[in-house]
């Protein structure tokens, strides 16, 4: 609670002093109530309110599936509210400050507590930028991100997550080149802490490389082409006195495409080890102690109307385990290894009332191919009113 009024203490004095100074403030943001149902129990976080995946039948002698049935909750954790500074000129660039917030909380255990969502310095030239914060995962290209109803996002197939990083982005004719390098903080990898499984931001620490992400884009009117190529160094025993390292490669190719009212954004993330943005795929640790990633190749299509009052759209995703059934491990990292395949669909349809407010009903069907193959209807309602 100290936290929330002293955000909104930050806010008051910053809209108070814009009339005194040449500084300009903005403050945003927007309280986001949710109900959501689920035709069965579901990995995710934050009271599940982020959907990953259904769980696997569980049986009783009887042949109950014990993980079979509805539940439902109502939350409003994800209300926002950000502020941005906008200063003077600094070595010839625009100068910008943001910080945001919301009430998710960093981990299950703090929900409906403040955390940090965004908090950096922007500086931008004609054809450069430089970010030095947190900000969004490097994997995560925000401009082509699903706009679904709920705090996934369109997550497991697209990635969901911040870091605290330096980014450089140079953009000349129509291409852009970004370079990231990021640490971690809340999304943390998994490894043998102490000689026990754990999730800790500890195994990036010790390898002392910063995860490397590489994008080069390409726009013109309403269309983006991309590619990336991520680079996630860990050392994924502490303390190990040999230090050994593992890096895992993640390469995307992305796009969008605006139609007048129309847009499509789709993307394919292959050999994927992004349990850190929330997404598939981890490690395994084999019996001589080296280290071999086990992959997912994911794919995702999102179209929508973004104009008028009534703005339909539908999230279609698959994913598939390449190394499914792979038992030569003395330990495994990660998520959804015991998933063959995985698949989405999720239509929305989102009524803007032009006056701040937007209601949105949502339904999601996944699909997850265990040994026994299950899935999961999630039925939702939210309204957002922004400001």
């Amino acid at each position: 609670m100290r936290r929330a009024l002293l955000l909104l203490a930050l806010a008051t004095v910053a809209a108070a002093a814009t009339a005194q100074s040449s500084v300009g403030y903005e403050l945003h943001g927007f309280v986001n109530p949710h109900y959501y149902a689920d035709s069965r129990s579901v990995v995710g976080g934050r009271e599940d309110m982020m959907l990953f995946y259904p769980k696997p039948a569980d049986t009783m002698a009887g042949g109950a599936d014990l993980n079979d049935g509805w539940q439902a909750d109502m939350l409003a954790i994800t209300a926002r509210m950000g502020l941005r500074v906008n200063g003077p000129d600094v070595f010839g660039a625009k100068t910008i400050a943001y910080i945001e917030g919301d009430f998710t909380g960093s981990t299950n255990a703090t929900i409906n507590n403040l955390r940090l969502r965004h908090a950096y310095i922007d500086m931008r030239w004609r054809n450069h930028r430089l970010l030095a914060g947190q900000y969004w995962y490097a994997m995560v290209v925000h401009e082509i991100m699903p706009m679904t109803n709920p705090l996934n996002m369109g997550s497991p197939f697209h990635c969901y997550a911040r870091q605290p990083q330096v980014r450089y982005e140079y953009a000349q004719h129509g291409f852009e080149a970004v370079a990231v390098a990021s640490w971690q903080l809340d999304n943390m990898s998994q490894g043998l802490l102490d000689g026990q499984p754990a999730s800790s931001a500890q195994f990036a620490r010790h390898s002392m490389v910063p995860e490397l992400t590489a994008q080069l884009r390409y726009r013109t009117g309403g269309l983006l082409l991309g590619a990336a190529v991520n680079l996630k160094t860990i050392q994924p025993v502490v303390p190990d006195p040999a230090g050994r390292l593992h890096t895992s490669p993640t390469y995307s190719i992305f796009g969008s495409l605006r139609l007048g009212q129309i847009t499509l954004k789709a993307q394919t993330l292959l050999n994927n080890s992004l349990y850190e943005g929330c997404s598939l795929g981890g490690y395994m640790m084999l019996a001589d102690g080296a280290f071999r990633d086990w992959h997912f190749n994911t794919a995702w299509v999102d179209i929508e109307r973004n104009g008028g009052k009534w703005r339909p759209g539908l999230l279609l995703g698959y994913a598939k385990n390449e190394d499914y059934g792979n038992t030569a491990y003395q330990y495994l990292f990660g998520r959804g290894h015991d998933i063959e395949r995985l698949w989405r669909v999720q239509p929305r349809l989102t009524y803007d009332t032009g006056q701040r407010l937007a209601l949105t009903a949502e339904a999601e069907y996944t699909h997850a191919a265990y040994s026994k193959a299950v899935g999961n209807l999630r039925l939702s309602l939210s309204a957002v009113y922004s400001f």
